[in-house]
C-alpha cells in the first residue's frame, strides 16, 4: 500500500511549504481540481523541483464526451505526471477511447476511474443513480477493468468486492483515509489505515490530518510506519 498526500491548501505558496516539508518521504503527491485550475502546469514543474522523485497523481476526474475524454488524456501525457483519472460514469466506450489514444506512448501514467465519491451517502448516491453504492461501484468497476484501465477510485468498503470481480492486481485508490481516526469532515465513507490495509488498498490519500497538522512530517512518518 503507497501513500498519497493530497495538496488541497488554499495557495500555491502553502502547498509548496508543505511539499517541501515532507520531500524526504516516499510519497504520492495528489494534485486537485483547485491547485491545478488555480496554479496550471508549472505548479507540477514547481513539485518536482523540490523532489523530482515525488509522483505525481493528477485528480482532474475526465468526464466528456469519449472524443474529449481522449483530447484530454492526450495532453495529460505531456505533463509528466504518474497517474491520473477518469469518470466511470462517462462509460465504456469513453474509457476506452481515453485508453485507446494513449496506448502507443513509450511510458503512459496508471489510469484510474471514479465510481462513486467518497462524500456520498447511499441515500445521495441513489437519487443520482438509482442503484446503491455497493451493487454500482462493483459494476463501473468491471467497465473499467473491460476498458483496459488499471483500477478505480472507491472507498475502502467496496475495494474488496472490486477486486473479487475483476483481479486482484486491479488497484484501488481511496480517498477520504483518516489514518488515526480523525474527524471525517465532509466525507461519508472514511476509513482507517488498518481497515484499509484488509481490504486489500493499493493507494490511501490522506489529506487534512497531514496538512492541518502542526508537524505534517512527523504524521507522513507515522502514516508510512505503519504501512
Amino acid at each position: 500500500m503507497e501513500l498519497c498526500v493530497a495538496l488541497d491548501l488554499p495557495t500555491k505558496e502553502e502547498n509548496l511549504e508543505l511539499v517541501e516539508k515532507i520531500k524526504a518521504y516516499d510519497v504520492w503527491l495528489k494534485v486537485g481540481f483547485r491547485s491545478y485550475i488555480r496554479d496550471g502546469a508549472e505548479f507540477l514543474q514547481d513539485i518536482k523541483k523540490i523532489n523530482p522523485d515525488f509522483k505525481i497523481f493528477l485528480d482532474l476526474k475526465l468526464y466528456d464526451i469519449p472524443n474529449t475524454m481522449a483530447d484530454a488524456a492526450e495532453s495529460i501525457m505531456g505533463l509528466g505526471v504518474d497517474m491520473f483519472n477518469v469518470h466511470a460514469s462517462a462509460g465504456k466506450r469513453a474509457m476506452e477511447a481515453v485508453m485507446q489514444r494513449i496506448q502507443n506512448y513509450e511510458k503512459r501514467p496508471i489510469v484510474l476511474a471514479v465510481t462513486a465519491l467518497t462524500s456520498f451517502s447511499d441515500e445521495e448516491f441513489q437519487r443520482v443513480y438509482e442503484k446503491n453504492i455497493a451493487s454500482k461501484a462493483d459494476q463501473f468497476a468491471k467497465d473499467a477493468y473491460e476498458s483496459g484501465l488499471d483500477g478505480v477510485v472507491c472507498s475502502a468498503f467496496e475495494s474488496a468486492s472490486i477486486k473479487k470481480i475483476t483481479s486482484e492486481k486491479f488497484m484501488t485508490l481511496t480517498p477520504g483515509i483518516r489514518p488515526f481516526g480523525e474527524d471525517a469532515g465532509d466525507q461519508k465513507r472514511v476509513a482507517d489505515i488498518n481497515f484499509a490495509q484488509s481490504v486489500k488498498v493499493d493507494f490511501i490519500v490522506v489529506g487534512r490530518p497531514i496538512y492541518k497538522s502542526k508537524n505534517p512530517a512527523e504524521v507522513v512518518e507515522k502514516i508510512l510506519e505503519k504501512l
